[in-house]
């Protein structure tokens, strides 16, 4: 096996079980004549296809060869990618894409532009029934950039891979290596990776932990951990999303999503008594917990994909508002409302627990039971209300504040009663806001309790086309 840089043969093999992997369709060649395209030799018409099994699961696969008139995408190489739609659709199968591809066959035009068409309405298809999987190792642009995207998830290796819409050189007049326009804003890509063995293992890991298509119940595996472990550093550690996602998982398995794009918002997989769960987290940037577009926006597809496939939601709130910024101003009001639209809408369990702060709309909206969570936790430190305690008091006791001698007693006197009237987990509980008040150790073990309770929820959504936000 090469290491490095595989060929497309390569990684399939890499990426399957041993010896699983059976070709379809490996005489078909490109059947255009014009500028003695049939010169050339087409084999496989640039891209290898097939399926094969990934740890005794099934898939199929794509792999396209740059050997080959640069993995271009002509009409045959489009009709073999089409084929396997069909198939793993008709069997509950995921597909998995990889991507290494000059983008559209020239030589070909009109007919290589009908074959991008013919690969999208499959894609669409295939959206919500089974997953897609891209994996960018080389170029991939124009039409092969909104295939990736259209996928549920993307991984792109970092130093050879690179995602664009527009030729590289359009951007302004300016000559750009391909690889130079997605480094920096990596929003379209979900995994990014140091080497192409890395991209294909973390690949296979992701695979192992999801259902194969919608109809499939939750993809369950057997749990050898405790499921009444108990986790005392979480009593007295400063909350870190990404720690306590490892801590509560079975033998800490977290599979992060976004890392490099999603600052304010921890996204991914874990395991719950064999369970997936689907996690978003809120996580303080530079001592700021609150809600920006970029993070949120990534969550809302994130959500949607784990309503679609039956997996369950845990939101982990610790949020004090939006981020305030004249750009964040310009789209955060949409943005905020097709994520909420999202929340209410999916029917998986869903359950919230709160950590810290669950302040405003931004708390509400973080899957509270006024929105339609399931079951809702909370640690004793948690604080929930409309604002900082301190904040309140300032506003509404402006005026005895302004008159009062010693001004810093009075605001501290009336922040610790504000914060235990109103701001309190307790006072939370006894309104009904929140279900229970857990201490930080217990976590593991009441979120797999409150999944096991809710295993059997049935919910659909009244009968419409869909909304309109």
């Amino acid at each position: 096996m090469a290491k490095g840089n595989m060929n497309a043969r390569e990684r399939i093999e890499y990426l399957l079980d041993d010896n699983s992997f059976v070709e379809i369709g490996k005489y078909v060649t490109a059947r255009n004549t014009d500028y003695n395209l049939n010169s050339e030799k087409a084999e496989g018409d640039g891209v290898i296809t097939g399926y094969g099994v990934m740890d005794g699961r099934m898939v199929y696969v794509y792999s396209q060869d740059a050997s080959v008139l640069g993995g271009s995408v002509g009409e045959m190489h489009a009709k073999k990618i089409v084929a396997l739609y069909d198939l793993a659709m008709k069997t509950g199968a995921p597909v998995i894409g990889m991507i290494d591809c000059a983008g559209i066959r020239l030589q070909e035009a009109s007919d290589a532009l009908e074959a991008f068409g013919n690969i999208f309405a499959k894609q669409g298809q295939a959206s919500g029934k089974i997953v897609q999987i891209s994996a960018v190792f080389g170029m991939c642009g124009g039409g092969c950039a909104v295939m990736s995207a259209m996928s549920d998830f993307t991984f792109m290796e970092r130093k050879e891979g690179s995602l664009f819409i527009n030729s590289p050189n359009t951007l302004d007049n300016e000559k750009l290596n391909p690889a130079e326009i997605e480094k920096d804003e990596i929003e379209n890509i979900d995994f990014v990776c140091d080497s192409e063995e890395e991209l294909l293992t973390d690949l296979r890991e992701l695979v192992s932990i999801l259902p194969s298509d919608y109809e499939s119940k939750n993809f369950l595996s057997e749990c050898s951990d405790d499921l009444n472990r108990v986790i005392p550093e979480l009593n007295d550690s400063a909350y870190d999303a990404q720690y306590l996602l490892k801590a509560i998982s079975d033998d800490n398995l977290f599979v992060q999503i976004k890392k490099e794009t999603a600052k304010s918002m921890v996204i991914g997989f874990i395991k719950l008594n064999g369970e997936t769960i689907g996690v978003v987290a809120n996580q303080s940037v530079n001592g700021e917990s609150v809600l920006e577009t970029k993070s949120v926006d990534q969550a809302t597809r994130f959500i949607k994909f784990c309503d679609a496939f039956s997996i369950p939601i845990l939101t982990v709130t610790d949020v004090e508002g939006m981020k305030t910024s004249r750009e964040e101003e310009r789209k955060m009001a949409r943005i905020l409302a097709i994520y909420t639209k999202e929340m209410i809408s999916s029917t998986v369990p869903k359950v919230n627990l709160i950590v810290g702060k669950a302040f405003g709309t931004a708390g509400v909206i973080m899957n509270s039971k006024s929105i339609g969570a399931d079951f809702v936790l909370a640690w004793p430190q948690a604080s929930i209300g409309m604002m900082d305690p301190e904040q309140a008091v300032r506003i509404m006791y402006a005026k005895e504040i302004e008159e009062n001698d010693d001004q810093i007693a009075l605001i501290n006197e009336k922040t610790v009663e504000y914060a235990q009237m109103q701001n309190s987990a307790e006072s939370a509980a006894k309104r009904g806001v929140i279900d229970d008040i857990i201490i930080p150790d217990a976590t593991r073990k009441r979120l797999i309790m409150a999944y096991e309770m809710l295993y059997g929820k049935k919910q659909r959504n009244e009968d419409k086309k869909h909304t309109t936000i």
